[in-house]
């Protein structure tokens, strides 16, 4: 048994058993894959893949039951390497963080700029996408840290902890009705305009919905983005009111809108620091975590970490 025969079987499930993706990603041939897999079943002496001809259609039930300890051993294999990195060059490597686009762009570019500042010798990588694509790059070990709102306490795999508490605002253009009101808007004032928001799945959206299916009301949602700047750029050419992060709104440089608060109509979002569970986190990862959150220290991911190991037995 070896690790390459373990990551051909591990690569094979999670591409949808293509082998020529496969390959592809572990740098050899089809031939390659097929044989190192052939091989492992041999040795365990099961069939850990079901087949058509020479096609992998799917896992068989003693595939599906070995696969989690295929997915443990090599996330051991990787945590030794870093361990010995760790102790080896503990300011030199690579960070990987994968976050949304909002909090790429509004939560974490002056913890990215001091984390340089303090490390210089680490090559951090920051990747972008949606909650769901945040988290299955921690599956996929492609991320060490994950950032976003929705979507990451839903996986049994990762672990998550609390960064901050935000709301929502409103943006509006100039002189709109909806700045007339000495009272804060309701939803029904709100709900009488089209609506630009995020997309679904999207930085607090869910809130938003539920907010206005309680008051029974159907909003007209004539925009949605996953970017907040693209939000506010519509709302400046007039197509509707714009719900956004209040992170997202700066007086200074959306000086063209006008902001109304929206925390009175929107649940309390959280914002949440993912990392996959059994993963060894690196001294500078566990730095950034904190100047991101001073309240997450070491002691306080490790006992989260820990936590979650004796959960998982």
């Amino acid at each position: 048994m070896n690790f390459q025969q373990l990551r051909s079987v591990r690569e094979a499930a999670r591409r949808g058993f293509n082998l020529t993706e496969v390959a592809a990603m572990l740098h050899t041939s089809q031939p390659g894959v097929s044989r190192q897999i052939r091989e492992l079943e041999e040795e365990l002496g099961v069939d850990i893949f079901v087949r058509a001809g020479k096609r992998l259609t799917g896992m068989t039930p003693p595939g599906q039951a070995l696969l989690p300890i295929v997915e443990r051993l090599l996330l051991e294999a990787d945590n030794l390497k870093r361990a010995g990195s760790d102790f080896c060059a503990s300011e030199e490597g690579r960070l990987s963080i994968a976050a949304t686009h909002s909090q790429a762009r509004y939560a974490l570019p002056q913890v990215v700029r001091d984390f340089r500042v303090l490390f210089p010798k680490v090559g951090l990588h920051l990747h972008q996408g949606s909650p769901r694509q945040v988290a299955e790059m921690l599956l996929s070990g492609e991320a060490d840290i994950g950032v976003a709102t929705e979507a990451l306490a839903g996986y049994d795999a990762l672990v998550t902890l609390p960064c901050y508490r935000w709301t929502h605002s409103i943006v509006v253009p100039p002189g709109h009705p909806l700045l007339e009101g000495a009272e804060p808007p309701t939803l029904e004032q709100l709900a009488r305009y089209p609506i630009i928001t995020y997309e679904l799945g999207y930085t607090g959206r869910a809130h938003i919905d539920a907010a206005f299916a309680r008051a029974g009301l159907a909003p007209d949602i004539v925009l949605s983005a996953m970017d907040a700047d693209v939000i506010k750029t519509y709302v400046e050419l007039g197509m509707g009111v714009g719900i956004v992060a209040s992170i997202a709104v700066d007086a200074e440089r959306d000086r063209h809108l006008r902001l109304l608060d929206a925390g009175h109509l929107f649940e309390v979002n959280l914002t949440r620091l993912g990392l996959r569970r059994g993963a060894w986190l690196r001294g500078y990862a566990y730095r950034f975590i904190e100047s991101f959150v001073p309240t997450l220290t070491r002691e306080v991911v490790d006992r989260a970490l820990a936590s979650a190991a004796v959960v998982a037995r």
